[in-house]
This record gives structure tokens, sequence and C-alpha cells, in this order.
């Protein structure tokens, strides 16, 4: 175990000082090619993949540099980036057409599993740092924390989903205690969510989360202030803890 985590560590510090030197790659992020790539994949559960254009910039690289941020404290984790170049050693250029990525696509995520050969391509509708965060947990299964969200409380509100009627409040009195340790007034707010969602889904059921999901998808995509929005995405982060069994 201390043997596996001191090849990763010393992996990711060989990796960040070719960052330094070579640039290109967001902070968190590790510069991956054709040589390195296959040495270092396996060595993680998961490896996020971005292929795109060699010095990559805007808003969805801001959105993408937020999840190798986030991922610096999920030792299992590693977020990379693949530089393709179409001109001179068109560099890079042979793992792309290995894996179906095509430069007017750019920038191409794909989560690359231990064990697994193939793939799984991001998909989603929207390049925001939180969607991507959500797909990495429910793919591979590891805890990367969405904005709002409180570690301790996203195991609660897994296990208060996986117990049973008569225990729920039990872990809802847990919640409630955890609060009190509570001092940042943001994080606080958070937890009032996760305390909120437990009582009502005592209440009223587990098909609840399923209605708020889709009642706060609604509001958000109405006329709101942006204020609103980043309110209801708060709130649906919270949510996802509720919905997705993960490794947490």
């Amino acid at each position: 175990m201390v043997a596996t985590y001191c090849l990763k560590l010393g992996l990711l510090i060989l990796f960040v000082v070719i960052n330094l030197v070579c640039g290109g790659s967001s902070k968190g992020s590790v510069p991956l090619d054709s040589w390195t790539f296959d040495k270092l994949r396996g060595k993680f559960k998961a490896v996020l993949v971005k292929f795109d254009t060699p010095y990559p910039y805007g808003e969805k690289q801001d959105e993408f540099s937020a999840v190798a941020e986030a991922a610096r404290t999920v030792p299992d984790l590693l977020i990379a980036e693949i530089g393709v170049k179409d001109y001179g050693e068109k560099e890079n250029q042979d793992l792309a057409e290995k894996y179906g990525v095509k430069k007017e696509d750019f920038p191409v995520l794909k989560l690359f599993l231990r064990g697994t050969e193939e793939p799984i391509p991001y998909t989603g509708e929207e390049f925001k740092s939180d969607n991507l965060k959500q797909f990495i947990r429910e793919k591979s299964g590891l805890y990367i924390g969405l904005s709002a969200c409180l570690e301790k409380f996203d195991k609660l509100a897994q296990e208060f989903m996986d117990a049973k009627a008569e225990h729920r409040n039990v872990i809802l009195n847990q919640a409630e205690e955890l609060i009190k340790e509570i001092n940042d007034d943001q994080q606080k707010k958070s937890a009032q969510v996760y305390i909120k969602m437990m009582s009502k889904v005592i209440e009223r059921g587990d098909d609840l989360v399923e209605n708020e999901v889709e009642r706060l998808t609604n509001i958000q995509k109405s006329k709101i202030t942006k204020e609103k929005k980043e309110e209801m995405q708060a709130r649906l982060n919270i949510l996802q803890s509720f919905r997705v069994k993960d490794e947490l």
C-alpha cells in the first residue's frame, strides 16, 4: 500500500516538473504523450483525459482546470491532458486516431478505468466543472466533491438512502449533530439542505428525490437571475448524493 502510494507520488512529481517546463496544461493536470500515456494510465483507478490543442484556453479550459484542482485530494484519480498537433511532427496524432478523436470536436474528454481497454466518453451537453465531476463519480465510483457539497454529509446522504426506514431517523440525528460542529456560514447553509432533504424523504418517500431534481432543473432553465441559477445548481449538486451510489 505504502509502496504503491509512493510510486504514484513519484510519478506525479515527475510529470509536474515536465508540466512546469513544457507549459500548456492546467495546474493539477498532467501532460501526457504517446510514450507516457500507457505507462501511467494503469497506475490509477481512473484517468480523465482531455484531448485538445497543445495550448488550450477559454471557458472550457477554465472549467477543466477547476476539476483538476478538485482532484488533487483524490489519490486514485488522475487528470491528464493530451495536446494534439496536426502540423510538424504531428505529436500525439496517433493517440487521437486510436481513440477516434477529431480536431473539430476539441476538447474531447475520455475516462479510462483500470482493467478496461475502451474509455468512456463524456457526452454531456454542458462542459461545466460540476457536470464533469458528476461524470467521474458516476462512472468510476470515486468521490470528488461538487460545488456546495460537504464530504461528511455526502456520506451520510448515501448511508441514509441505503438504510432501512427504521434506521433513517438515526442518520438524520447524526446529521443534526454534525451541523453543530460547522462554523462556516456557507457550509452550514449547505448542511441544512442535506438535513431538510432527509426529513422530507422520511415524510414523503424516496420518489421525492427525483421529483425535486426535476423541479429544480425546470426552475434553473427558466428566466431567473445568475445568483438564483447558482443557488439551484448548489441544491442539485447536493441532491446527487441522494441519487448516486458511489464509493464515498
